[in-house]
């Protein structure tokens, strides 16, 4: 268990990383003994900072959902950060990489909320409360070196979330199989990965409870209108400076993000 000033010293670092793009050690070398809950009151310094300064909070994502990241970070259930308005992209605007350490993208199946969830709720009050779901891509990025993570650092640096692009389409839950949605993610034409929308905790409103469960130990609720990524159907690919992604879901239309050419 960290300080409230070694808490205080941690998000200061990596808001530093993030705004002057350089990476900075784990920490749980720099910071001995950080724990998940320093992590996520880390992670809150650094949010109520964007708060402050005028940003708004418009959803929430979901990560390590999958049973092959948790057993690789050693852990048995999801972390979680937030997604402000700033970091929403549009399909039909090029990225400029220079904005990220080290990006890459998942493909994901957003969840659009039409009303509040409150703690406890079930996968089907979830589906039941979704106003639309929508073909997602979400560009994580990690301030710490080399991606050399472990769960505090993760946590720490908003589950390493740094922006995301919703495609057109808008769906209610009731006119797809939420288990067997399935995406295809190419990379300047090339076909990357295939996944299944079950991939991500045998079904992503599972994450969706989950998430609206931990939210309330912060206080936190999950509201209508709220966007809420429950994690990747793939594994994460590197993104490069004039990379095109593109990405297809069976019965939710395809999302598309691209960078700008240049140095990274």
């Amino acid at each position: 268990m960290l300080t409230a000033d070694q808490r205080v010293d941690a998000a200061e670092l990596l808001r530093a990383a993030e705004t002057e793009r350089r990476p900075i050690g784990p920490l749980i070398r720099s910071h001995r003994g950080i724990d998940v809950v320093d992590a996520y009151q880390i992670q809150l310094l650094n949010i109520r900072r964007r708060l402050d300064a005028g940003r708004r909070v418009l959803g929430h994502k979901v990560g390590l959902s999958s049973a092959a990241m948790q057993q690789m970070m050693g852990v048995t259930e999801p972390d979680y950060g937030h997604l402000l308005d700033d970091m929403a992209l549009a399909e039909d605007v090029p990225v400029d990489p220079r904005r990220f350490c080290q990006p890459r993208v998942e493909v994901e199946v957003a969840f659009i909320l039409g009303e509040d969830l409150p703690p406890g709720c079930t996968e089907a009050e979830v589906l039941a409360r979704t106003a639309a779901l929508a073909p997602a891509i979400e560009l994580i990025d990690s301030r710490i070196t080399d991606w050399r993570i472990s769960l505090p650092d993760t946590v720490a640096d908003n589950a390493s979330s740094a922006a995301f692009v919703l495609g057109a389409a808008r769906v209610p839950p009731s006119h797809v199989d939420i288990k067997r949605i399935w995406a295809s993610l190419s990379r300047n034409g090339e076909v990357l990965a295939k996944g299944r929308s079950d991939a991500v905790l045998g079904n992503p409103a599972t994450a969706v409870a989950w998430l609206a469960g931990k939210v309330a130990g912060f206080g936190v609720r999950l509201r209508a209108g709220d966007v809420v990524l429950p994690g990747s159907c793939t594994r994460a690919y590197d993104a490069n400076p004039g990379d095109n992604f593109h990405a297809d879901f069976t019965g939710l239309g395809t999302v598309s993000l691209t960078f700008q050419e240049g140095q990274a």
